[in-house]
């Protein structure tokens, strides 16, 4: 069960404005992995469950967050049915991110007041998701579209809070021209949490690159 209202999981996305995206079926790895992340100052993670038996990589990972990282918001990324969504909510997922727009996944986590971003790319699809209760918007794969199209969705839809994921680097030139469109916040993976990271178990430089890339972000928000 979710710890987090829904509207409590907006919040820390608009405060925060970044969610590190990340997946391994290594336990003890992403356990390291989350801790980095959390000490580096973010404040939500999302497990991209694209590997066999990651649904028991996710209980165990949000078990130890509660216990040893508080106020350390998980949610799941790649979900792809209602199934998926009420298996990851059951095993305490706070947020539910799909690739797609699907009305079975917004029914089974607005049951259950689980906020859920579903991958829209086009007008037409946002302002169904927005009927469909979402709050924030995951644009996908944000580098096809970039932050001239976010620009163009909040002319006739101010209110629109939109979350890139897919091409988007912890830079400040990129980090700006996303802000400055008015992204709510972004998602980031392997541009943050890299290969090289993963493979020399360099936790302490991503601890580093996570506070750089929310510094940057509260640079360019201002």
């Amino acid at each position: 069960m979710a710890q987090y209202t829904r509207l409590e999981v907006a919040q820390a996305m608009k405060e925060t404005g970044m969610i590190p995206l990340f997946f391994n079926s290594d336990l003890e790895l992403s356990k390291k992995v989350l801790k980095a992340c959390y000490d580096g100052g973010a404040r939500l993670l999302e497990f991209t469950a694209r590997g066999d038996f990651a649904h028991e990589v996710f209980g165990e990972l949000t078990k130890y967050a509660i216990k040893e990282l508080p106020g350390m918001i998980m949610g799941v990324g790649s979900v792809t049915d209602a199934a998926a969504a009420s298996l990851y909510m059951a095993l305490g997922a706070n947020f539910i991110v799909t690739p797609v727009l699907r009305e079975d996944i917004a029914i089974a986590c607005n049951r259950k007041k689980v906020l859920w971003s579903p991958g829209c790319g086009s007008l037409t699809e946002i302002a169904r998701a927005e009927e469909l209760g979402c709050e924030i918007v995951k644009l996908f794969p944000g580098d096809l579209y970039g932050p001239k199209f976010v620009k163009g969705i909040k002319g006739p839809q101010p209110w629109t809070s939109i979350m890139p994921t897919g091409g988007v680097a912890p830079t400040e030139e990129n980090l700006k021209g996303w802000f400055d469109a008015g992204v709510t916040c972004v998602g980031m993976g392997s541009q943050l949490i890299s290969k090289e990271i993963l493979a020399n178990k360099d936790y302490a430089k991503l601890e580093q690159d996570v506070k750089a890339a929310l510094d940057i972000i509260k640079a360019v928000r201002k």
